[in-house]
């Protein structure tokens, strides 16, 4: 059994579980998500609690017992705290500007890129060097995150480019005489 599915997670007092043999949906006071389920996981509801099980010994089975534990967890978090992904723009010039569902960028080519957030993901800037995404969904917040961040991304010697908040960038020394 993975160490993972181990776990059981806990259901807070606002969110609502309803488990089928083929889907699990999650629903709380910042939204609604649905996974679907194949039959290699066993998901039983204890109180407050869901624990996960591999349905037979297979290691498919016993590999997925964990991902899916992982992928509700993720699911009954989003609906009730929700996700936030933090960017920050370094560089002269580069700007951010939240106009509705369309991030406007600025980063330093002849033209401006203007990025539209999909459903469920909205995006703040707080200052024109900060963008802020929030959403229910962990993976489409992440998946957004890296989109917007691919179109310049942290180049090694000055750092310049569009980096998480929380992300490191090593500085290469330049090459001399």
């Amino acid at each position: 059994m993975s160490r993972v599915a181990k776990n059981p997670v806990a259901i807070p007092a606002k969110v609502e579980v309803a488990l089928t043999a083929s889907n699990i949906a999650v629903s709380g006071p910042l939204g609604k998500l649905n996974q679907a389920l194949t039959g290699a996981v066993n998901i039983v509801r204890e109180g407050d609690n869901l624990t996960f099980a591999a349905a037979n010994d297979s290691q498919h089975s016993r590999a997925m017992s964990g991902t899916v534990r992982a992928l509700v967890a993720n699911m009954v978090q989003g609906v009730s705290q929700g996700f936030t992904r933090k960017l920050n723009l370094v560089g002269v010039g580069y700007k951010a500007q939240a106009q509705g569902a369309t991030l406007n960028l600025d980063l330093g080519f002849s033209h401006p890129i203007n990025h539209k957030m999909p459903e469920g993901v909205t995006v703040q800037t707080p200052t024109q060097t900060e963008i802020l995404l929030t959403g229910v969904d962990k993976q489409v917040v992440g998946q957004v995150a890296a989109q917007i961040r691919a179109y310049r991304s942290p180049e090694p010697y000055k750092g310049k480019g569009v980096r998480y908040s929380d992300e490191v960038v090593t500085i290469k020394e330049t090459k001399k005489k």
